[in-house]
Order: structure tokens, then C-alpha cells, then sequence
């Protein structure tokens, strides 16, 4: 894979380089458009490219204040809706029909972090399955062995954050979309607590509560930090969430000792659990 300056870094540190002076927003999109290039013909990560968009924020002024000022961004295509471009869900019944005419929240919100978004990617029919291989867009594949899944339904978006793209892109889960792309890339992902970010205004409520909106990352203090910019209630949400009481990215470095983890070795559905899985 064709090396670039910053496609291993995380988001914490392409920021720190932008506030810094070092490096130039423009800069980090078009290097992420290049990789993009580069990549994405064997990795089907990325369905719909923003560049002229993506060039178009980067040339604005950044608020250094914002976590993540000038740092490249994907959104999943499910749920994450940015005016003027279209969603597909990954279904052919949606597929030239439908053009977003308003931001949804989480969208307003991560823009207002200092994100540039540059594309959307891949996702299984409405996000329904644990692998990306819709049939309108084909199959996303895992860049660590394209022979093999980076799983779903937020396969497209750890695909691309695993192979340097972006180095973090938006995801959601109901039933593990978030959770088993992290796992099959290499990733972090994390299901945040039921209406700690906002769904709405398009959706409110999806699959009774179990659906949460996040990301991919490739680091831990990412996840943190861009949480922190996005969490909290909106206008209509029917679930609260806690309010935190100091801010995600301080609890990185938290110690750990005393805080329990609870795992579960059965299946909700009763069906066998496999070894490799239990030993894990």
C-alpha cells in the first residue's frame, strides 16, 4: 500500500499538527483523497466521493479550539445525512431517489468539531447484516486480507480507517455494526449508551432504542474525544442519557484498577458459540 505522511496517524495527532501550523487542512484532505484513490478500487470501502466538498471546507478558516480542526472524516451511509448529497442505505430501492436536504445532528455536530467529511461509505441493505456485501455496491473488503470481510454492518467505514484513508469514520450499531468491523479490522469501536448521541431529526428512534451512533478509530482517546463533541440530547429524543461527569477523553488515562468488565459466553439466540470465540 503507497505510504503517506499521515495516514497512520490518529485524529488527536493530525489535529495537534494543525494547530500547531505544521500541516495545513487542505494538506490532510488531499492526502486522504489520494489514498483514496489509491486504495479504495481494491477495498470498495467508499461509495459516494465528496472531494470538490472536502476541498471546499478545507480552504475555510479552522477553529483550533475544535478537537478536531481540518481532519479528514467519513460517514457511514446509514443515517448520517449531509445536505445536497445522496443516501442509498445500501439499497437499490433507495439508490438515485433520495438526496438528503438537511444535515442531520450528528452530522451538524461532528462538522462543528473541525471534521472534513470526504465521502461516504459502504454498508450491507439498511445495515442489517454482520458482513458489507450489498448488492447495489458489492462487497467491501478487509484490508488486512481481501480475501476476507471487514465485517458489518459499518464494514466500509472500518475498512477504510484500517487501511489510513481517514483515521477515524462515523459507524452505528444495533446488533454489533460497530463493535464486529472493529474486531474483523483491528480497530476500536465503541456502542456508546443508548441516546448519548442524537439520531434525529430524520430518525429519532431505530430498532427500539438498540441503535447508537459512533465511530471507528484507530485509537482509544479518538473515540474519547470525538464523543465528547458529539454527545448529548436533542430536541424530540425519545431516550436520555446520563450526562458525563467529566469529559470521555479524561478517562483514558484513568487506572483502571478496580473497574469490572462483564462478558457473556452464551448466545441471546441459544445457538453454540464458537471455541475460538470463548477462548477470547
Amino acid at each position: 500500500m503507497n505510504e503517506e505522511p499521515f495516514a497512520f496517524m490518529d485524529a488527536t495527532e493530525q489535529a495537534d499538527l494543525v494547530r500547531k501550523g505544521e500541516v495545513k487542512p487542505l494538506e490532510l484532505c488531499e492526502a486522504a483523497i489520494r489514498r483514496i484513490e489509491s486504495l479504495n478500487p481494491k477495498l470498495n470501502a467508499i461509495i459516494f466521493r465528496m472531494d470538490d466538498l472536502a476541498r471546499e471546507s478545507a480552504r475555510r478558516p479552522v477553529d483550533p479550539n475544535t478537537p478536531f480542526p481540518g481532519v479528514p472524516f467519513l460517514l457511514k451511509d446509514l443515517a448520517a445525512e449531509y445536505a445536497g448529497t445522496p443516501i442509498t442505505e445500501g439499497s437499490r430501492f433507495l439508490h438515485g431517489c433520495c438526496i438528503s436536504t438537511e444535515d442531520s445532528e450528528l452530522v451538524t455536530r461532528l462538522r462543528a468539531a473541525g471534521t472534513i467529511i470526504v465521502g461516504k461509505t459502504n454498508t450491507p441493505e439498511f445495515g442489517l447484516l454482520p458482513t458489507t456485501e450489498p448488492v447495489l455496491f458489492g462487497p467491501s473488503r478487509n484490508p488486512w486480507n481481501t480475501g476476507r470481510t471487514p465485517g458489518g454492518s459499518s464494514g466500509g467505514s472500518a475498512a477504510a480507517v484500517a487501511a489510513g484513508l481517514v483515521p477515524m469514520a462515523h459507524a452505528n450499531d444495533g446488533g454489533g455494526s460497530i463493535r464486529i468491523p472493529a474486531a474483523c479490522c483491528g480497530l476500536f469501536g465503541l456502542k456508546p449508551t443508548r441516546g448519548n448521541n442524537p439520531l434525529g431529526p430524520h430518525y429519532g428512534d431505530m430498532g427500539s432504542g438498540l441503535v447508537a451512533e459512533h465511530a471507528v478509530t484507530r485509537s482509544v482517546r479518538d473515540s474519547a474525544a470525538l464523543l465528547d463533541a458529539t454527545s448529548g440530547p436533542d430536541i424530540g429524543d425519545p431516550y436520555w442519557a446520563p450526562p458525563k461527569l467529566q469529559p470521555y477523553v479524561d478517562e483514558v488515562s484513568r487506572d483502571l484498577k478496580g473497574l469490572r468488565i462483564a462478558v457473556s459466553t452464551m448466545a441471546l439466540t441459544g445457538a453454540t458459540v464458537h471455541p475460538e470465540c470463548l477462548k477470547a
